[in-house]
């Protein structure tokens, strides 16, 4: 009869596939502590673009304020002003009175309560620079029920989690490649019903449920289930390309770079140049954008965020079915 030795038994477990495991798994932890704070322990406004209904040298004034916080476009009047906020070209707007020594700013809080204070803050010192009254109003604000317009960022991080953790369930239990692409168009099949059910229930949520997006059910439905979508097939993809490393792969990208980077907590004037850089690009800034775009802001400016959104699906579905033709390398994928 054998009898295994402590020293074996740890030497078994430790095998040299398991400590790298260990060491991915820590390199991840410390990337998101890395990207979070990095993110957000300093937010400052940065060329928060502000739309000005003023004369030449005061507009050149609050553009090369210290720091360069906001970024000026000079518009004719008040209307052009509050169509640049609408249309998502401007954050902001600061309209002078020629009648007057009051002067108004115009913010949209839906876009954002850290930003909306900056803008305000800005504002406020124009105007005591100058001597004049401020009144500030808000055009289109964050609803009742939606404190800070937060709503849109935890609703996508609830589709992302809720898209990459059905397909990592997938590539644990019925394996990380698909052996054919007749079985990667099933896997598909089944996360886009998943991601229809996913988007609805969030849709469900967010409206009747608890009001804190009301009146944008259908929008918000197909959101969520294209976001849902195409974050699966990436990560689906991920896994057929890397094994069970592409699920860490998938929350770097999503979580560790897409969260912070995102515009949600902090918009992305407020953030460093790196996180501001990646955001609109990855789904977690797209889906976030096309949120609130079309809760707030009337649908306008959605071609970008939808666009993206798209581009991560179909990259996902066409990596998927090219991943699934390769051939099967040991150690590449995980067999159950």
């Amino acid at each position: 009869m054998r009898y295994s030795t402590p020293d074996a038994g740890l030497r078994a477990t430790l095998t040299p596939g398991v400590v790298a495991l260990v060491a991915g798994v820590l390199l991840v932890q410390l990337g998101f502590l890395l990207s979070y704070i990095g993110a957000f322990h300093h937010p400052d406004p940065q060329r928060v673009p502000l739309a000005v209904a003023a004369p030449e040298k005061v507009a050149q004034r609050i553009d090369t304020l210290p720091g360069r916080p906001v970024e000026v476009t000079t518009v004719k009047d008040e209307s052009a002003a509050r169509t640049r906020i609408m249309d998502r070209d401007a954050q902001g707007a600061y309209v002078m009175n020629p009648k007057g020594d009051e002067d108004t700013l115009l913010v949209a809080s839906g876009a954002g309560g850290p930003v909306t204070e900056a803008v305000k803050q800005v504002g406020k010192k124009v105007a005591a620079d100058q001597g004049r009254r401020l009144k500030v109003e808000d055009i289109s604000p964050s609803g009742d029920e939606d404190y800070n317009s937060l709503t849109a960022f935890y609703l996508v991080v609830g589709w992302l989690v809720g898209g990459y953790l059905v397909a990592s369930l997938l590539g644990v239990t019925i394996g990380t490649r698909p052996a054919r692409p007749g079985l990667a168009g099933l896997r598909l099949a089944g996360v886009a019903v998943y991601s229809v059910v996913s988007g609805l229930g969030a849709a469900i949520i967010v409206g009747p449920a608890l009001h804190a997006l009301d009146g944008h059910f259908m929008a918000l439905w197909w959101i969520g289930a294209l976001t849902v979508f195409g974050t699966a097939a990436v990560t689906m993809a991920l896994e057929a390309f890397f094994g069970v490393i592409g699920i860490g792969i998938a929350v770097v990208i999503f979580v560790v770079l897409g969260n912070p980077s995102a515009g949600g907590a902090f918009q992305k004037q407020l953030i460093p140049p790196f996180w501001r850089a990646i955001g609109d690009w990855l789904p977690a800034g797209a889906g976030t954008t096309a949120v609130r775009n079309t809760v707030y802001f009337s649908g306008n400016a959605l071609a970008a965020p939808m666009l993206v959104l798209s581009i991560w699906a179909v990259a996902g579905v066409v990596l998927l079915l090219i991943g699934s033709m390769r051939r099967r390398e040991a150690g590449l994928a995980l067999p159950i």
